[in-house]
């Protein structure tokens, strides 16, 4: 902990600056994260390292830490406009910027250390580029144009190629598969967020694409990237990385999440529909990508 923050826990309880701590991680994003790095993992070939498995999984939360932790210092003067961000440990003033900048850059280069001294280079180099790229990149590109949700979709998509480059040095199709997924599905799972919180994103000054472009708009383009992403997941069969196996399951869970996402055409449309598409979009990527990472294995 750094000295400002144990000071700070001198006038605060432990507790309270511990709790603030964890809210800075964003426990939710870091689970995810965890799930889909170590999916990375198992689908790389070779038998399972277990301390290389779990220094991965340890070094890639730490980064994914330092940068949500040096995203909300970089936002601390919008969310408070956002109703879910509001809370958070800088707006309601629990923790200052000059703790939160500490805690991001300290944590993040300990997550980079563990990668580079216990896995690949390629997996640092990766992890690397998702810290610079949500946090120099996308984090201020938000304020400026809807084309950020792209942006942000990149070091999204890294943390399953940072768990295969871990155990490969390197991406071959597979990884860049499981890579490419990740990557599509972030478009459809975010424009359903920015749907359903439109008027958050707004107050905030956040140019989301409902913002920026309306939401006809984007209910199109929420359909497109389904699509797109239905696609997507059937590439590793197409590539003959996996079989009818993993094949029926894309199609199981690709087609009615499409469905879905093309009744937002209509005019009944409302956030309850973005509320179900987004819930949606989560079972989607588990079932896709642990269904892959099976059948990865068995072609192995």
């Amino acid at each position: 902990m750094p000295t400002s923050l144990a000071a700070s826990a001198s006038a605060r309880t432990v507790r309270e600056v511990g709790r603030a701590i964890v809210e800075l991680c964003k426990p939710g994003i870091t689970r995810l994260v965890l799930v889909t790095t170590a999916c990375g993992f198992l689908a790389a070939p070779g038998p399972l390292q277990t301390f290389e498995f779990f220094s991965t999984l340890v070094g890639t939360a730490l980064v994914v830490a330092g940068a949500n932790a040096l995203n909300m210092f970089l936002e601390r003067d919008v969310d408070r406009f956002m109703r879910r961000t509001r809370t958070r440990p800088l707006p309601t003033g629990r923790l200052s910027p000059d703790e939160v900048l500490a805690f991001g850059m300290a944590v993040a280069l300990v997550g980079l250390v563990i990668l580079a001294t216990t896995v690949s280079t390629a997996a640092v180099a990766l992890a690397l580029l998702a810290l610079i790229s949500y946090v120099l990149l996308y984090t201020p590109l938000k304020q400026l144009s809807s084309t950020a949700v792209y942006v942000g979709a990149l070091p999204g998509a890294l943390p399953p190629a940072i768990g295969y480059a871990a155990v490969t040095g390197t991406l071959d199709s597979a990884g860049l598969c499981l890579f490419l997924i990740l990557l599509v599905w972030q478009i459809p799972h975010f424009l359903a967020i920015s749907l359903f919180r439109k008027s958050e994103y707004a107050a905030a000054g956040h140019q989301v694409m409902p913002v920026e472009k309306g939401e006809s708009y984007t209910r199109k383009a929420t359909l497109i990237s389904a699509v797109v992403l239905l696609l997507t997941t059937l590439l590793p069969v197409a590539m003959g990385i996996a079989g009818w196996f993993y094949g029926a399951l894309a199609l199981l869970t690709g087609v009615p999440f499409v469905a879905w996402a093309a009744r937002g055409l209509r005019a009944s449309a409302d956030e309850a529909w973005a509320k179900k598409l987004f819930f949606a979009s989560l079972p989607h990527l588990v079932f896709v990508m642990a269904g892959l990472v099976v059948a990865v294995n068995f072609q192995h």
